[in-house]
């Protein structure tokens, strides 16, 4: 399996990734909020105002 952040092989230790660099670069990119999922925005969505009393 390639590493998804540079496409070398994947290390078990580090699975999928390669090294704790390319698992430590995938997680700031999750956490700078580089990574989305598809779908509409949240402010589109309908309020269930049911649970707010």
């Amino acid at each position: 399996m390639a590493c998804p952040i540079c496409k070398k092989d994947s290390q078990p230790q580090y699975r999928p990734f390669c090294s704790k660099r390319c698992a430590d670069v995938d997680l700031a990119k999750w956490l700078r909020g580089a990574y989305i999922i598809p779908g509409p925005p949240l402010e589109d969505l309908p309020h269930d105002d049911a649970g707010d009393d």
